[in-house]
């Protein structure tokens, strides 16, 4: 989750949030590199007293500042495309885990095993433990497997909403009526949080996503006890 005085991304929890975050160090150098330049020629050019009264066109240079920008957006455009497509690929999944929006919480259910569903409400501030998360915590939190492949089906029962976990770099929108899927491999254990990033109403920035991350034993266990409760 975000802490305090955090300006960057979080850290990612996913080998797709990785490569998210390559890019975006990736376009961010560019653009970096664009600015400078951009910055030092302005600079110059305020200062520079010269000028050439037999300067009527310049071909070379403005072929040359044609052609460079169209060679940095195949710099972008390229691992961008590449990346879309990874975030597309769906895998086979281990865990296929369905996501349903309501005003102003989610219900879930895990389509695999039976019985498996609940709702997940967000922990109003006066009953929230000392060791919650104030209007991030959830009284039913997502358990899934780490090191798993986990499909999700995202759809909503009213309004459109949207699954976002930033640290798992993904996110979906739940359109009433139509079923998303994405896919996403947790690499570690622990908690993650999102929240809906639709603005669809009032309270839509507290409809909050919690998932624990644990290993497979855990989390068959879990589902052991869900199942036969």
């Amino acid at each position: 989750m975000s802490t305090w005085a955090n300006l960057g991304l979080q850290d990612s929890a996913s080998p797709l949030m990785e490569q998210l975050i390559f890019f975006h160090d990736h376009a961010l150098l560019i653009l970096v590199m664009i600015t400078v330049l951009v910055g030092y020629l302005m600079f110059m050019l305020f200062f520079n007293s010269y000028i050439n009264r037999f300067l009527l066109h310049g071909q070379l240079m403005e072929m040359i500042w044609t052609i460079l920008p169209a060679i940095i957006l195949l710099f972008i455009a390229l691992p961008s495309l590449r990346l879309l497509y990874l975030l597309d690929e769906i895998n086979e999944p281990s865990v296929t885990l369905k996501s349903i929006g309501h005003q102003w919480y989610w219900s879930y259910e895990y389509s695999d095993f039976n019985n498996v569903e609940f709702d997940s409400y967000m922990i109003p501030t006066n009953e929230l433990a000392n060791d919650g998360f104030r209007l991030l915590d959830v009284d039913n939190r997502i358990v899934l497997p780490m090191n798993s492949q986990i499909r999700i089906l995202v759809t909503a029962a009213d309004v459109i909403h949207s699954w976002t976990i930033p640290a798992l770099g993904v996110k979906v929108d739940g359109t009433p009526g139509r079923l998303n899927q994405t896919n996403f491999f947790i690499n570690r254990p622990g908690l993650f949080f999102g929240q809906c990033s639709e603005i669809c109403g009032a309270n839509h920035s507290f409809m909050p996503i919690v998932i624990e991350s644990v290993p497979v034993n855990y989390f068959i266990k879990w589902i052991s006890n869900n199942v036969n409760s």
